[in-house]
């Protein structure tokens, strides 16, 4: 049986949220296409925040997978990266608040 390889090119995040580190989520949901939709609907952040948009967005459907884990061991499961890197550790409470900051429903173009 004849073998075939494919190859495919992305662009990646840099720094501790990077997609190597957000888990297998961003192979199905690439974070350029997260970071359009948080563009078309004006849910990007104005300020630096310990947790981004981008990354409340992956915390969600993680959360959906993981239903019996609060949102910090969501997180903990969602960044479990090469051993080494000094990922951020955000409180529960931090998280509950960059949920609370992305929304419920798209936010109307103004």
């Amino acid at each position: 049986m004849e073998q075939v390889a494919m190859q495919r090119t992305t662009g990646v995040a840099a720094g501790v949220f990077a997609p190597g580190h957000l888990g297998e989520l961003t192979r199905i949901v690439p974070f350029e296409m997260v970071d359009e939709v948080l563009a078309e609907t004006r849910a990007q952040e104005r300020r630096v925040w310990l947790v981004p948009a981008r990354v409340t967005v992956y915390l969600l459907p993680a959360a959906g997978l993981f239903t019996d884990l609060g949102y910090r061991q969501v997180f903990d499961r969602l960044c479990a990266g090469p051993a080494g890197l000094a990922l951020v550790r955000p409180s529960g409470s931090a998280l509950r608040q960059a949920r609370q900051r992305l929304g419920s429903a798209p936010m109307k173009a103004r």
